[in-house]
């Protein structure tokens, strides 16, 4: 088993890797999150992601793009550990940082068969739906009912330390 240090790459070497994939006839799938405290709604998500394909990408949101969607006080976990953490789990193939609001960047780069995202959205209201259709990239929505959160996770233990 590949070290999770060696999952995590930047983007010239994951077109080549994916290049070779595809080449073999595998199936590409992308996903994308913050992953700020992997939880098992986390893990639901990615191993979901991994069932519409044969290499599973997760692209992780770089600390700055996690403030602007999270607010001041996130990440919890730094860019690195975040990724570490994800690379270890063994459905994902790679892991990537993206800085960008969403990952229509990478969905144009990496050119993925399928855009993999969690139940918190819809087909409609998938971000990058429009550049995902034009591509031809199925988009699949994945895990398990929205019912976890970090901003939950941490709330709770705030309620039992004020408890």
């Amino acid at each position: 088993m590949r070290q999770a240090q060696s999952k995590i790459v930047g983007l010239e070497q994951l077109k080549i890797v994916v290049g070779e994939h595809r080449r073999q006839g595998k199936q590409i799938v992308l996903c994308n999150g913050c992953f700020d405290t992997l939880h098992v709604g986390h893990v639901r998500y990615l191993q979901g992601a991994r069932d519409q394909g044969d290499i599973l990408i997760a692209a992780i949101n770089a600390d700055d793009s996690v403030r602007v969607l999270k607010g001041k006080d996130r990440p919890i976990l730094d860019e690195q550990a975040r990724a570490q953490l994800v690379a270890a789990l063994r459905c994902v193939d790679y892991v990537i940082l993206f800085g960008e609001a969403n990952v229509e960047r990478l969905l144009e780069e990496i050119r993925p068969d399928v855009h993999a995202k969690g139940t918190d959205y819809t087909e409609d209201t998938v971000p990058e739906r429009a550049t995902a259709a034009r591509m031809g990239i199925r988009v699949a929505i994945v895990g398990d009912p929205k019912a976890h959160s970090t901003r939950a996770l941490f709330e709770n233990i705030r309620k039992d330390q004020d408890a």
